[in-house]
């Protein structure tokens, strides 16, 4: 494994603007010429962890970015722009990120149409609106040919602006604002969905209460009313955060929490079913 971190205002000055300085820690497969294995190309993981957007959380970054990398994949952990820098900032360094690996794909042997994005709590609001915003005005207008992801993963994700079900927090740091109901339709990722948004993979938990698994069900509804391939899991116990659910990244673990581990392997399993999609 070969481990780098890149600036992205290095590659794409733009995104330095305003004292931004996100950067992408990027975790690549060794080529393995001595097995003849050199020429497979490996799937990518971009990363966005959690935070309100008010930090990046470390506990959802290289924890979870180990659990992929034994299963060949390159893994991109974003550690994106947080408050006070709000929309468009973050998607375009996710969208700057994309750039890099499309650029460097022969070199780090990535299969670039085979790139998976995944996000936690604040992070899966951003997977999320990267997954269906990645062409928008806001982006282009940087990156005029910006990359799509192929599938998208989503942990206890934010997901609406409904002020019922959001989380306060993380909507402000991201325009500016509280809620208001019927204000910022954008911000609210189950009503940007169409028959183009990726496959997603989301699980939550329904005792979570900084984040209402209503926030879940949202985006599984409207992917199942346009006809999106998904797969959903909500378990029963479990507070909000719990990234690897394990002694990495959990403390007071017991034996209801521990149920919710399982998301790792079943995502493993839907990623690869899922590969030709």
């Amino acid at each position: 494994m070969r481990v780098e971190r890149l600036y992205l205002k290095d590659y794409f000055p733009e995104l330095g603007k305003d004292d931004c300085n996100a950067y992408v820690d990027c975790y690549l497969v060794n080529e393995m010429k001595g097995m003849k294995l050199d020429y497979k190309l490996h799937p990518c993981m971009v990363i966005c962890p959690g935070g309100g957007y008010g930090m990046v959380s470390e506990r959802e970054a290289e924890p979870i970015a180990l659990n992929f990398l034994s299963e060949g994949y390159c893994v991109f952990i974003v550690h994106y722009s947080v408050h006070p820098h709000q929309f468009p900032q973050q998607l375009l360094e996710v969208a700057g990120a994309m750039e890099l690996i499309h650029q460097n794909a022969e070199e780090w042997v990535c299969d670039k149409d085979n790139i998976a994005i995944m996000g936690f709590s604040a992070g899966g609001h951003l997977a999320a609106q990267y997954s269906n915003r990645y062409n928008c005005p806001e982006i282009r207008e940087v990156f005029p040919e910006s990359k799509p992801v192929q599938r998208t993963v989503l942990g206890y994700p934010v997901i609406t602006w409904e002020s019922k079900y959001t989380h306060a927090g993380t909507m402000k740091n991201f325009v500016g604002h509280e809620p208001v109901d019927g204000t910022e339709k954008g911000c609210s990722c189950e009503l940007l969905v169409t028959e183009n948004t990726p496959p997603a993979f989301i699980w939550h938990t329904a005792e979570d209460q900084s984040v209402p698994v209503e926030n879940s069900l949202r985006y599984a509804h409207v992917l199942s009313e346009h006809k999106v391939p998904f797969e959903l899991h909500i378990y029963p116990f479990g507070w909000h955060g719990l990234a690897t659910v394990d002694e990495h990244t959990c403390v007071g673990m017991n034996e209801k929490v521990e149920h919710c581990h399982q998301w790792i392997e079943d995502c493993k399993k839907w990623l690869k079913l899922t590969k030709n999609i």
